[in-house]
């Protein structure tokens, strides 16, 4: 029986979204951004040898189609990446007007957002005074720090003194549909944070924000401040079965790697395995060795868009998409007949635009072990359906399967 394993690289996009001139990061549309490409010029002009040097490396990502599915999706110029495609390979375009992360991930799911998210302007105070209330009141503080669009590792910087001295938490938001909590993990506590964002997200989640998250740091105001990997998403349900579910409720196992539990609060979910990237890649390899007939493994890596996109780190990308090239080529070799492996992305996150928002983007889409060809340009939902359609389990989504 047949086994499929999808894998998000977590904003690893190509450029070319239809739609790309209705989003931005501040004043300048995202028309023309594109992850790879731009990544693939800065290494090919030398640009980015922070760690690593010369032109972008990713073979195994080159042999499936990923350079095809780049030119497909667009016409910024990508250095290299000739390679004629061993697998199936297009890109795909979201629908969802959202280029966030349960956006991308409910649509690939089969799923397009039904509503329109809610967002908080970008001002000082960002959040109104009820909810901010609510908030110091529920963690039984006398108020909150930060109320404002930040980076999380500056406004750790910027309060995280004044946090630990007065216990309040700190709670900002981006351009995401997001409200964040950081907090100390020692002086306030971990369990208290995740207590406090368990108890706020009905009332945010109500007001159609995506996702409540917890966000603790350690150390001292002397040594500075270092946030942990305990993060926490609390995000809402899809309001409809999605792939998960699809296929557990036809009696197949679904695996979660990373993220995806907190995207769809395990919703379909049956097990789940957490961590850093380097970590999840060797739960993905556990998962090709042990996974059951007819399941699903649904993984996502985040730390392409997490430690190095928002932060517009090029070289750094950079060795995060090599490494993971390198880890993909052990993969590829332990696949069994039958299986299924389909790379995709959730939307993009240009280390080279300015700001530091997600960018507006096609995704690549990228099949080993069902032939090779083309798919041509592709909608997101179309990934739940060709994954539903491997596993012999009934799409009950908008989508088409590819295969």
């Amino acid at each position: 029986m047949a086994r499929a394993f999808l894998v998000v690289m977590d904003s690893v996009g190509i450029g070319g979204a239809p739609d790309a001139s209705a989003f931005y990061n501040g004043d300048l549309p995202d028309l023309g951004s594109n992850t790879l490409a731009h990544i693939a010029q800065a290494c090919a002009e030398g640009r980015a040898e922070q760690g690593r040097t010369g032109p972008l490396h990713l073979p195994h990502l080159e042999r499936l189609g990923l350079g095809a599915a780049t030119r497909l999706a667009s016409s910024v110029p990508l250095p290299g990446f000739d390679a004629k495609p061993t697998g199936l390979w297009g890109c795909a375009a979201e629908v969802s007007q959202g280029k966030d992360t349960p956006s991308g991930h409910w649509e690939l799911a089969g799923l397009p957002v039904p509503w329109d998210w809610c967002y908080f302007p970008d001002t000082a105070p960002a959040f109104p005074g009820d909810l901010t209330d609510f908030v110091a009141q529920t963690a039984g503080t006398t108020g909150i720090l930060g109320n404002c669009h930040a980076s999380g590792t500056d406004i750790i910087a910027r309060h995280g003194a004044a946090h630990v001295q007065n216990g309040q938490p700190i709670c900002y938001t981006s351009a995401d549909s997001v409200f964040q909590i950081a907090a100390h993990e020692e002086s306030f506590g971990l369990e208290r944070l995740l207590d406090l964002c368990r108890a706020v997200a009905p009332r945010l989640h109500e007001m159609k924000v995506g996702r409540v998250i917890a966000r603790p740091f350690v150390g001292t105001a002397d040594e500075g401040f270092t946030r942990t990997a305990n993060r926490r998403d609390f995000a809402i349900t899809p309001p409809a079965p999605v792939l998960t579910n699809w296929v557990q409720n036809a009696g197949q196992r679904v695996h979660a790697i990373g993220k995806i539990g907190d995207i769809f609060t395990m919703s379909g979910i049956d097990m789940l395995d957490k961590g850093p990237d380097a970590q999840l890649m060797q739960h993905l390899a556990q998962a090709i060795e042990t996974a059951e007939d007819g399941s699903l493994t649904f993984a996502n890596f985040v730390e392409f868009d997490s430690l190095y996109g928002h932060r517009r780190d090029i070289a750094g990308y950079a060795r995060a998409l090599e490494w993971f090239d390198a880890e993909l080529g052990k993969l590829l070799v332990r696949l069994r007949p039958g299986d299924m492996l389909l790379l995709t992305a959730d939307h993009g996150n240009d280390p080279s635009w300015p700001g530091t928002d997600h960018t507006r983007e096609q995704v690549p889409v990228l099949i080993a072990g069902c032939g090779a060809g083309s798919i041509g340009p592709r909608a997101f939902v179309d990934v739940a359906a060709s994954v539903a359609a491997h596993l012999n389990v009934a799409a009950q989504g908008p989508g088409r399967s590819f295969l």
